[in-house]
């Protein structure tokens, strides 16, 4: 019988060579990209360029919104690889990058439909154009396709931005506590009670809908 010590010491080695493996990969196209290759900002892109859209649709529930912002990112990472200091992991400053992003976007987007609204109320003086809300974030709209997701994204959109940054980055894009407080910056346990009072709101949010209409 093998003794399993022996396995776990093999399986660790070979765990540490991954990283390190990974490790001088970043190196190597962290160097590159401060050199100004096009292959390796191109790399860059086929990597993130996915996982990065997905994260901004989290976000902003919309594919062409969150396509107009994961642009933005790439060209704020080009822009600004040279500043990198390499303090963390590319992945983790992508991200980071991503996340402010896509929370920019999404308070302009609710400015402007707060702005709307008022104009719809108040009225519009002869000439001026209504500014156009994309139909799919009509909350009533959404509500009569998909009434739950659509409550429940609602109700995610109204926590504090650092509460929706945390459950969205765990619960919808698999990130685990070290990995939200690298991207934003904070410390393991103040993700987890970022996660915590997050989740106890969302569950008062729901509760309150759900008495107010049954």
């Amino acid at each position: 019988m093998k003794d399993p010590s022996n396995v776990i010491d093999r399986v660790t080695c070979q765990k540490q060579k991954s990283d390190r493996a990974k490790s001088m990969d970043e190196l190597e196209l962290l160097k590159n990209l401060k050199s100004g290759q096009a292959d390796a900002f191109k790399s860059l892109v086929d990597t993130y360029q996915e996982k990065v859209l997905n994260t901004c649709n989290r976000f902003l529930n919309n594919k062409e919104d969150a396509e107009d912002v994961a642009q933005e990112v790439f060209v704020t990472v080009f822009r600004s690889v040279a500043d990198f200091r390499g303090d963390s992991k590319i992945s983790t400053w992508i991200y980071r990058i991503a996340v402010t992003k896509s929370l920019d976007a999404f308070r302009k987007k609710s400015r402007k439909k707060r702005f709307a609204q008022i104009q719809r109320i108040f009225g519009y003086k002869e000439g001026d154009e209504e500014m156009q809300i994309p139909d799919n974030h009509n909350p009533s709209k959404e509500l009569e396709d998909k009434e739950r997701a659509a409550i429940l994204q609602n109700a995610l959109n109204s926590l504090p931005e650092n509460q929706r940054a945390a459950i969205t980055l765990n619960k919808y894009e698999g990130f685990s506590h070290k990995e939200i407080a690298e991207i934003l910056g904070t410390s393991v346990s103040s993700v987890e009670s970022l996660i915590f009072r997050g989740k106890k709101n969302l569950h008062k949010k729901l509760y309150n809908y759900y008495n107010n209409v049954l």
